[in-house]
């Protein structure tokens, strides 16, 4: 019982001492942590822009600017875009582009307020092709307007429909890309002087 409390003494001691020694200035006399308060500004707002130029805060108006490269996955994905572009009419509820997903919100026509579709659209890879798109659509009846309410999975054309759309637009994407730009292989001019 001593041994183990003897034990644990010398622990924080050896713990303690290497954090003062730590705690040297660059003048090797000792310091503690914090900042000095006698070359902090006594004005907040003069400590702040010190705290900035020193680059110890956030700035939130900085925070919204973009930065980085330049992401356009939207103009560069078709299948991407074709996917956006048929779903434009809905609310759109978690569109995650390194996921490969796109979510919509309840979406009801002005005449059957009781009924709504949520439609799940899943890329399983970025070819143009009938087996690169999830879709699933989810159908919800209410009575008592939202308070009774039951989903359910809705088979059948529609989803077949909507991922054909999605597939042809997609390739008109595509093709309008390539005319656009087409994939020229550069030739290298010939400077052999006609001896091969």
């Amino acid at each position: 019982m001593k041994f183990s409390n003897l034990y644990k003494t010398l622990t924080f001691l050896t713990i303690l001492s290497f954090t003062l020694i730590s705690c040297k200035g660059p003048d090797g006399k000792f310091k503690l942590p914090g900042g000095d308060a006698r070359k902090t500004p006594a004005d907040p707002k003069l400590r702040v822009q010190q705290n900035l130029r020193d680059g110890k805060g956030l700035r939130f108006n900085d925070a919204f600017k973009k930065r980085g490269g330049t992401f356009d996955f939207a103009s560069s994905n078709e299948l991407w875009r074709a996917s956006l572009d048929v779903i434009d009419f809905m609310p759109l509820s978690s569109v995650n582009y390194s996921g490969g997903i796109i979510i919509t919100d309840w979406y009801s026509e002005k005449n059957s307020p009781n009924e709504s579709i949520k439609i799940s659209i899943r890329f399983l890879t970025n070819e143009i092709r009938s087996d690169a798109l999830d879709i699933k659509i989810f159908n919800r009846k209410c009575v008592d307007s939202f308070m009774n309410c039951v989903v359910s999975n809705l088979d059948g054309n529609l989803p077949t429909e909507i991922k054909k759309e999605i597939l042809k637009k997609a390739a008109s994407y595509k093709n309008q890309k390539n005319e656009e730009s087409p994939n020229k292989d550069y030739v290298y001019p010939d400077t052999s002087g006609g001896v091969f």
